[in-house]
């Protein structure tokens, strides 16, 4: 599959350094955003020691795998399973690295990743960054946040609304290097050829609506280099409170999924 992506990151107004990691392979279509947290530096490097390790993980397997086989057997298509190992594996180094050494301990990072196939994505996420799809003119968030603020939004306590001014809001309930063993969410959705799909740190949903987000990207949509710095400039503008950084990405040739022998046989009855 043919990708087209946008990056931007940016330290924002309030933190002295950035912390978040960004990388993408046109060739696999996979692009990784991970917002690492942690003194010393160490949220940086253990951003920076997911996205490498993803995409080195990924490089070394997808290459000879072939993304249009499924197991009927498996819930989830082969290459998803691998992006989902994948980010297990980056959990366990970063673990063993803030182990290892004392400057690290308590270093962690929230890790989201999109792997772009001929008719579908598969994403896998830890933490509370996001990935949004914008469909038509409509705004969709895929992922949901690891987070105290999303258990008491799902528990009642909170509204979205009041959520968003919350003392909570920027603690998770799972990130990559804080324990031996994580659950990553894993998904798969079709594609459409006009999908924009949208990859951030929380620096930019804190900032802005959702709304607002849809608008400015939708605003753009001709030029994402163009939306993606609109958006963090934007987020800037309302504070910039933290780290701030977005990917956007866009199919420009999504392929048809090979027909089963049964759709084939149907189709010549036709």
């Amino acid at each position: 599959m043919s990708i087209e992506i946008a990056c931007r990151t940016d330290p924002g107004r309030v933190r002295d350094h950035n912390e978040d990691n960004l990388a993408n392979d046109n060739q696999l279509g996979l692009v990784v955003l991970a917002d690492g947290m942690g003194g010393y530096q160490a949220g940086e490097i253990a951003s920076k020691m997911a996205v490498d390790i993803i995409v080195g993980e990924l490089n070394k397997c997808l290459k000879t795998l072939s993304r249009d086989k499924r197991d009927p057997h498996r819930t989830y298509h082969s290459a998803t399973v691998l992006l989902e190992q994948a980010v297990i594996k980056a959990n366990q180094c970063i673990y063993e690295c803030a182990e290892q050494q004392s400057h690290y301990h308590g270093m962690g990072t929230t890790v989201v990743a999109a792997l772009f196939h001929h008719h579908f994505i598969s994403i896998a996420h830890v933490g509370d960054s996001r990935l949004y799809r914008i469909r038509g003119h409509e705004l969709t968030q895929l992922t949901k946040d690891h987070s105290v603020r999303q258990e008491l939004i799902d528990c009642g306590f909170y509204t979205p609304e009041q959520a968003r001014h919350s003392p909570n809001k920027n603690l998770v309930t799972r990130a990559l290097g804080v324990g031996q063993k994580v659950m990553v969410d894993i998904q798969e959705h079709i594609i459409l050829a006009s999908d924009i799909y949208l990859l951030c740190s929380d620096g930019l949903n804190d900032m802005l609506e959702d709304y607002e987000i849809q608008k400015i990207i939708l605003n753009h949509s001709d030029c994402l280099e163009r939306a993606a710095e609109k958006l963090v400039a934007a987020a800037n503008s309302k504070g910039g409170d933290d780290n701030i950084s977005v990917m956007l990405v866009r199919p420009s040739a999504v392929l048809p999924s090979r027909p089963t022998l049964w759709q084939r046989l149907l189709n010549w009855w036709r």
